[in-house]
């Protein structure tokens, strides 16, 4: 497993875990990165990844990317 900041562009991959406190993984499951779910590096900006979960598309910023382990 590799954190989902070093996925390639378009490249789509499986969330397997989500890590963090407890505060930082409901954020998280909130936006849609869930455990099993396809999610695709569409983009990096000025320290945000921007991340695409079925037809949305949700801008992050690089610390909450390092704990999303793909």
């Amino acid at each position: 497993m590799i954190p989902l900041i070093y996925a390639r562009p378009d490249e789509e991959v499986i969330i397997r875990s989500i890590g963090g406190s407890p505060e930082e993984r409901k954020r998280l499951s909130g936006l849609g990165f869930i455990a099993g779910c396809a999610a695709t590096v569409v983009a990096r900006v000025d320290g945000d990844v921007i991340v695409r979960i079925g037809e949305t598309r949700i801008a992050i910023s690089e610390q909450l990317a390092q704990l999303i382990k793909v």
